[in-house]
């Protein structure tokens, strides 16, 4: 008997031409935390630290933007200081960001877009730096701990017969030094602010910032000569 069940079945399923999955080329290599391709023999890009400084309006509200902000964005941020400017109105805010170079243009990016950010700039490594730490230790050898505070260069702001509080102010390797030094004693509390930084010399510390004038009129030492002059005559 003859009919369309003696036909052959065609055992393709159906769907779009082509070669199957299995048999399509593939890109090698795999991309990275920032989506960023890296072929099959390249490294994982590398790290650095990185300062960023932003000048913003100093009014409530900023520094949640830029926190969730980083938070959103998973930016692995250091430390974050904040301060007002020269400026009425303005602040800064000193980032201290470990990423690859990918990452910290996006953060640099990022933080421009947010609507209360006036410019965003890179330090280099040239930059005037310095931060601060507080350092609680035990007080059973004073005589000891005031010799490595004096030679860090630090200040005692409390001593006690239990406890000794002191300062120290300077770049990273500095802070880190005196903190190693300071743990044979054993460091009961710390306290430490993160690196904030300025652009050395005449470079402005983020691209276009127009820093504040003093506040005294630029005449009054001329108009002061004048009335000494008036007088003479």
């Amino acid at each position: 008997m003859s009919g369309e069940d003696d036909q052959p079945v065609d055992a393709t399923p159906p769907g779009m031409p082509g070669s199957a999955p299995e048999e399509r080329p593939h890109p090698e290599g795999r991309r990275d935390a920032q989506g960023v391709r890296v072929g099959a023999g390249d490294d994982e890009p590398r790290q650095r630290t990185a300062v960023v400084s932003a000048l913003v309006e100093h009014e409530p509200g900023v520094l949640s933007s830029v926190s969730g902000l980083f938070s959103r964005r998973q930016f692995n941020i250091e430390s974050l200081t904040v301060g007002p400017t020269t400026v009425d109105g303005h602040a800064r805010i000193t980032l201290v960001v470990e990423e690859t170079d990918h990452g910290i243009d996006q953060v640099k990016k990022q933080l421009a877009k947010l609507t209360n950010v006036i410019q965003v700039g890179e330090l280099g490594d040239d930059a005037v730096r310095a931060e601060l730490v507080l350092l609680k230790v035990r007080g059973d050898r004073p005589d000891e701990v005031h010799a490595i505070t004096q030679m860090y260069e630090g200040q005692t702001l409390d001593a006690g017969p239990r406890t000794i509080t002191v300062q120290i102010t300077g770049d990273q390797q500095k802070i880190d030094d005196a903190v190693d030094a300071f743990r044979q004693f054993g460091i009961i509390e710390i306290a430490r602010t993160g690196q904030t930084a300025l652009a050395r010399g005449d470079t402005p510390t983020t691209p276009g910032e127009e820093p504040g004038h003093s506040s005294e009129p630029a005449d009054d030492h001329d108009g002061a000569q004048s009335d000494t002059t008036a007088a003479n005559d």
